[in-house]
């Protein structure tokens, strides 16, 4: 640790000693975001690591799912049961992969499962029009989950026009999508969107010796997305909308008449109102999720043996306000949030509910070159009692250009329905007594701006108590206890540079991340990652190359089951693509994927994609 640390810190000090002989030019970001503190402010005032992605950026990477984005960014470690549409795990900054709080619209997205993980896969792409990722705790904003960082997914484009795309690829991957936005009189806005998704794709265990796993382990999904605005006049607005989406995966049950097929549907409804002036604004929002999970045997049918179901109904009600105070703002408000869960086979089901109302305090103050940044929360759940969360920054501009920072936070996460009173198709036994699992982080940062090169470098360490680990009995009934606690340790750098046509990002990035009680690594996280992005135009032609480097890891943890842990080694990928526009409306788009066909894996027993082939054109209007 301390080796890395000093090669980045060497790094950083090159880069800060040549500011004197080659000048400075800020590149500010002044990309607007509320996710950081719920109140807008430029990306360039947050005192946390954050990144925005446009789905500009999301086209010209042709991206396939919302993990090929995810995989590109900083501190972002992933495991996936295959190709497009296998269960997958994303971890931010080492984290447990339920520590990582996923948003849509700012609305915290329903969780089935009895493990608490949001599954990357079954978001579908299509829907979404700008991902905002803030890197660490922020509990104290958001509550519970976000103790490795917050994703906000943004479904929402208020630009008016209109676009329909088609895409064609390896493994019979097909994709139609459109959009359509349409100003009705002064003050209202209309979007219908939709999108179809599908692949044959590939057999992701091979090496299963069962028949009924000998097939193409497949995907499709279906979106839907309507939604309307409207301006009443200049201060108040109001919103309605509504998205869903259909998934069908196939994967390898790993015994015979097991589960190889899962069924997921979302229906989810938003609506509020808007209310903003100069120096204050006020946003009242609902929405009701439905989330349908169900998996079963196709050698025996939906409906039938082997079949389960996790239905969940998730009801929010936020009420936000923020306001010019001193030199910055403040935000203040009230998330309620009501869920129901049944979890069911045929032969024993298990209902399950719970409320939480949490209170928020958020600010951020600038003094001369000081910038100092607060949140406070506590949460009220009628399971597990009260929880405070707390944290505090301050950046220090000790040269123009040049900032320092520190912080400081507390976050948690809440045990689910099902670890806390038990599951009685997955045969989990109650422990009504589980605790939240709680972390505090201490983390310092350097930000500046050095010749061309924008750069940030961040050491950070997260303590984490009352982990949740499970262990069953002699008679195979599993209870979850909190027994672990862990100390995840990490240095980041990142930085950007323009020369010429070329458009460079970088990152460079060390874990460590440790179980307390026998120092073992964390399954799943990468020691090292590396990753290079290249953009240029050249002839009217808009070319992406992207190299990403995932250091060596490990499989599992120990536990009762096994003693050892499993070795995974390291791998690189290679993404090319390449865009052209025919015409100021028609664009076409060609991209190679893991183009050196990589053999690699994620998750120790299944295959990974190889080489794959795209090409796609889109038509806006």
């Amino acid at each position: 640790m301390k080796k890395y640390a000093f090669s980045l810190f060497a790094f950083s000090a090159t880069a800060l000693s040549l500011w004197a002989s080659f000048g400075y030019a800020q590149q500010q970001d002044d990309t607007q975001l509320v996710t950081a503190n719920r109140f807008q402010q430029p990306v360039s005032s947050v005192l946390a690591p954050t990144v925005v992605v446009t789905r500009d950026e999301i086209d010209r990477w042709q991206a396939k799912s919302l993990l090929d984005v995810m995989r590109r960014l900083p501190g972002v470690d992933i495991a996936q049961n295959g190709g497009l549409g296998q269960a997958s795990s994303v971890s931010l900054r080492g984290a447990e992969a339920r520590h990582t709080l996923v948003l849509i619209d700012g609305i915290p997205l329903a969780k089935s499962g009895i493990t608490g993980i949001t599954d990357f896969s079954q978001i579908p792409l299509a829907l979404i029009q700008r991902i905002d990722v803030i890197r660490g705790p922020r509990s104290a904003v958001y509550g519970a989950d976000a103790i490795g960082g917050v994703v906000n997914i943004i479904t929402e484009d208020d630009q008016p026009g209109g676009k329909i795309g088609a895409s064609l690829g390896s493994d019979r991957y097909q994709e139609y999508d459109g959009a359509l936005r349409q100003k009705i009189g002064e003050g209202t806005l209309v979007t219908v969107a939709g999108a179809y998704q599908s692949t044959q794709g590939y057999n992701i265990q091979p090496q299963s010796t069962y028949s009924v796993d000998r097939d193409r382990d497949g995907f499709r999904s279906k979106t839907f997305w309507a939604g309307v605005n409207h301006t009443f006049n200049d201060s108040l607005s109001a919103f309605f909308r509504g998205y869903g989406y259909a998934n069908n995966t196939s994967y390898d049950a790993g015994y015979q008449d097991g589960g190889d097929k899962r069924q997921v549907y979302n229906h989810t409804y938003e609506g509020g109102l808007r209310f903003g002036e100069a120096s204050y604004s006020s946003e009242l929002t609902f929405s009701e999720q439905r989330y349908k999970d169900y998996n079963y045997a196709s050698t025996l049918g939906l409906y039938q043996n082997g079949t389960s179901l996790d239905d969940m109904r998730q009801r929010n009600l936020q009420w936000g306000n923020s306001a010019a105070l001193g030199n910055g703002s403040v935000s203040a408000g009230i998330d309620w949030q009501q869920q129901e869960l049944t979890s069911s086979d045929r032969y024993s089901a298990d209902s399950y509910s719970r409320i939480n109302t949490g209170y928020y305090l958020t600010t951020q103050q600038r003094f001369n070159t000081l910038t100092l940044e607060g949140a406070l929360r506590g949460d009220d759940n009628n399971q597990f009692g009260w929880n405070s969360t707390w944290q505090a920054a301050a950046g220090w501009e000790f040269i123009p250009n040049y900032r320092f920072i520190l912080s400081y936070g507390t976050a948690f996460e809440a045990p689910t329905l099902g670890q806390m009173y038990g599951q009685s198709r997955l045969a989990v036994a109650a422990n009504p007594n589980l605790q939240a699992e709680k972390s505090h982080q201490i983390e310092t940062g350097m930000e500046g701006t050095t010749g061309p090169v924008d750069w940030h470098l961040y050491l950070y360490q997260n303590k984490i108590n009352n982990l949740i680990d499970y262990q069953a009995d002699e008679n195979f009934v599993g209870t979850y206890y909190n027994v672990q606690s862990a100390t995840i340790k990490g240095i980041e750098w990142s930085g950007s540079v323009d020369t010429g046509i070329f458009t460079h990002r970088i990152t460079l990035q060390y874990l460590d991340p440790r179980r307390d009680q026998d120092n073992e690594l964390l399954a799943h996280r990468s020691r090292q990652q590396y990753k290079y992005q290249l953009d240029w135009t050249w002839r009217d032609i808009d070319i992406d190359l992207a190299w990403q480097y995932f250091g060596k890891s490990v499989n599992n943890n120990s536990n009762q089951y096994t003693s050892v842990q499993r070795p995974m080694p390291s791998y690189s990928l290679v993404d090319v693509s390449a865009a052209y526009p025919v015409t100021s409306h028609l664009t076409v788009r060609g991209k190679i994927a893991n183009l050196l066909d990589k053999d690699y894996e994620t998750v120790y027993g299944y295959r990974t994609p190889g080489r794959e082939y795209t090409l796609s054109a889109s038509y806006s209007f």
